[in-house]
């Protein structure tokens, strides 16, 4: 038996994730409750929330939920957040002005992943890297963002991009202009690509996939310390249906 991420080319035994959800409609005890679980009984260092809210017309509130996620998680984990195209482009540098004091390493979709020159232009002002690419559908489309300078980390989604095998195309462009790839969403469909991955930073542990891929699969990995492990011992992508689960929700 061959497995998949052997199959492959394996070069990680373990792939790094961080957590992912943080929405904006979360009132402060429910981003409290997510975020402890990930950095508390996890471990998982590094955390993502959203912001942008209502299409950057709430910064205020943006900047008071980044600063109240900074303090639930401290100093040693690192903050991500995701303004999904909500900002133009001087504004999203703005706000990362203001919240220099917050240490954010990560700022994804700033403006509009279609913006190649806006996205380039507030990575050209920000501290926090700058990512986009997850509604990448062709190799093209990734090769026009590496080479407009727009993004510091590429992302795409195997289930956007044209499969695994397109994946590894995506990630090796991405590479010959000297960047990482992140694994968008779906971090059990990602799982065995990215361990084939050299230029691999992490996979996004996103809150509604991984709800879901528990309530229906066995064979769920475990992200405590920050990291998943596909398993050497399962085929495929090691994941399977309990059917009894699902039946429920079978469309009839």
């Amino acid at each position: 038996m061959t497995w998949l991420h052997r199959l492959l080319g394996a070069v990680h035994d373990r792939v790094p994730v961080y957590g992912s959800g943080g929405f904006t409609c979360y009132d402060q005890r429910r981003l409290h409750d997510q975020l402890t679980g990930w950095t508390g009984q996890q471990r998982i260092p590094r955390v993502k929330i959203k912001i942008g809210e209502s299409w950057g017309t709430e910064v205020a509130h943006d900047l008071d939920r980044m600063r109240q996620a900074r303090t639930i998680i401290g100093d040693d984990v690192e903050l991500f957040v995701d303004a999904n195209g909500g900002y133009g482009r001087k504004q999203a540098i703005r706000v990362m002005q203001a919240a220099t004091d917050l240490d954010v390493r990560w700022f994804e979709e700033p403006v509009s992943s279609d913006d190649l020159d806006g996205l380039r232009e507030v990575r050209d002002a920000v501290l926090p890297d700058v990512t986009a690419g997850e509604y990448g559908h062709d190799l093209y489309y990734f090769r026009r963002m590496c080479a407009a300078g727009a993004v510091d980390c590429l992302q795409a989604d195997v289930s956007r991009c044209g499969g695994i095998t397109e994946w590894l195309r995506v990630a090796a462009v991405a590479a010959s202009h000297g960047l990482q790839i992140s694994g968008h969403c779906g971090p059990h469909l990602h799982a065995h690509a990215a361990a084939a991955t050299p230029n691999l930073r992490h996979l996004e542990w996103f809150h509604d996939h991984v709800r879901i891929e528990s309530l229906f699969f066995d064979g769920t990995l475990d992200p405590t310390g920050g990291a998943i492990r596909p398993d050497p011992a399962a085929p495929g992508l090691g994941l399977t249906l309990r059917t009894a689960d699902a039946e429920p929700y079978r469309v009839k």
